[in-house]
């Protein structure tokens, strides 16, 4: 019964980041703030939809590494090179 619960949070997570991702689009705002309104609204401090448990920290960590691949793929060499040294 508990893998079960892991595929539900999974789909719920999954469900919200579909509609999260492209109300950022229509705001003008970057897919990664969807999928991070998304965690917000399904985790523990938002509506609570998912339970806190260990594997939901070993895919956030999952998460965290596609957020920064996701990041890596929307920055280029010449914006980095607008930033300057702040960088």
């Amino acid at each position: 019964m508990v893998e079960n619960r892991y595929i539900v949070d999974i789909l719920i997570l999954l469900l919200v980041s579909v509609i999260a991702v492209p109300l950022s689009h229509r705001l003008r705002l970057g897919s990664v703030l969807g999928y991070l309104l998304a965690g917000v609204v399904v985790g523990p401090h938002g509506f609570g939809l998912i339970s806190e448990t260990e594997s939901v920290h070993v895919l956030a960590e999952l998460g965290v590494v596609f957020l920064l691949f996701t990041i890596g793929l929307e920055m280029t060499l010449n914006r980095l090179k607008s930033i300057g040294l702040p960088v």
